[in-house]
């Protein structure tokens, strides 16, 4: 007989979010590596970001369907052989849900068409199977389980849970619970990119940004291992640290955007004084007061949403 879970070990977001605060310097690589390789698989399928926002806002369509009438299937039984059928979208809330321009979706969506990658019939959307293909989450998948694992082994530290998982657990458990799971990551991750297409217009620059900041966040923790920071305080320890920079090669091929346009972009970054570059040509975080406040808004509204994906997909795969 399959023992009851305990009442006491259920999560709620207040708590999840005060621990995420709390616990920022430990969970702050997991969370931007998540971001950030979301952004680099995202881009690499069309060298196009809003395109692929699209084709899985679609994709997605199917979770809401299975979660909106309590159903659950399993990642394989999500990815066996066939194509994906889903009612039509509409332009005008498809622009609205991600911040993208009304004829920039309407562009995006001929292009899909074109290309095969989605077929119309009626009111109905089919999505090839090859392009389905390009939206299975095997990355994305092995970093939620390495950020919910972590985070299992401070909730276990703080006595909240009796037992932690290990990323190979919480990926079986995932996988088990899957298109639950997943409506929950991208209930996270639309607003994720509405957020932040709305305040920079471009996607790409925003993996450049979180590109930059990685890599001033694994030298920072480095120093700060075993120390367990809040969030303000790691804000100010990445701004004011004396941190070795990268350079716009190495954010083209870390990101896979071309070199020519990361220096482009890169242009804009510094300009707008969201990062400076030094006399050896590196970028590195050093954000004006303006874009600082602007940049905390954003993070803080991110961390409420991450906090309640981590919450709901925790006791989902934790509590079943």
């Amino acid at each position: 007989m399959k023992t009851l879970p305990s009442v006491t070990e259920e999560l709620n977001s207040e708590l999840v979010y005060k621990i995420l605060k709390k616990n920022f310097n430990s969970l702050s690589p997991y969370i931007f590596k998540l971001t950030s390789e979301w952004l680099i698989g995202a881009y690499g399928v069309f060298k196009d970001i809003n395109k692929y926002l699209i084709l899985i806002y679609f994709v997605n369509k199917d979770f809401e369907f299975y979660r909106r009438n309590n159903v659950n299937i399993t990642y394989d039984d999500f990815y066996k052989d066939k194509d994906l059928e889903i009612i039509k979208g509409n332009i005008i809330q498809i622009s609205k849900e991600l911040s993208v321009p009304k004829e920039s979706v309407r562009r995006k969506l001929i292009s899909l068409e074109k290309e095969g990658i989605i077929s119309k019939s009626g009111k109905k959307i089919k999505i090839d199977r090859s392009a389905y293909e390009s939206s299975q989450p095997i990355v994305n998948l092995n970093n939620v389980a390495s950020l919910l694992s972590v985070f299992s082994q401070i909730l276990k530290k703080e006595k909240i849970i009796s037992n932690s998982l290990s990323s190979k657990e919480v990926s079986i458990l995932i996988k088990q619970n899957f298109t639950f799971c997943w409506y929950q990551f991208y209930k996270f991750l639309f607003p994720f990119a509405y957020r932040w297409q709305n305040y920079m217009k471009d996607l790409e620059k925003v993996l450049i940004i979180i590109t930059i900041v990685l890599n001033s966040t694994a030298k920072h923790i480095k120093r700060l291992k075993g120390v367990e920071t809040y969030l303000e305080k790691w804000r100010k320890d990445v701004q004011k640290t004396n941190i070795v920079g990268i350079n716009a090669m190495s954010i083209s091929d870390i990101t896979g955007i071309p070199r020519p346009t990361v220096v482009r972009k890169l242009k804009f970054l510094v300009k707008n004084k969201y990062i400076l570059i030094d006399k050896k040509k590196l970028y590195y975080v050093k954000m004006s007061e303006k874009r600082f406040k602007e940049g905390t808004k954003l993070q803080d509204e991110t961390n409420l949403s991450l906090s309640d994906f981590i919450t709901r997909t925790f006791n989902q795969i934790n509590l079943n």
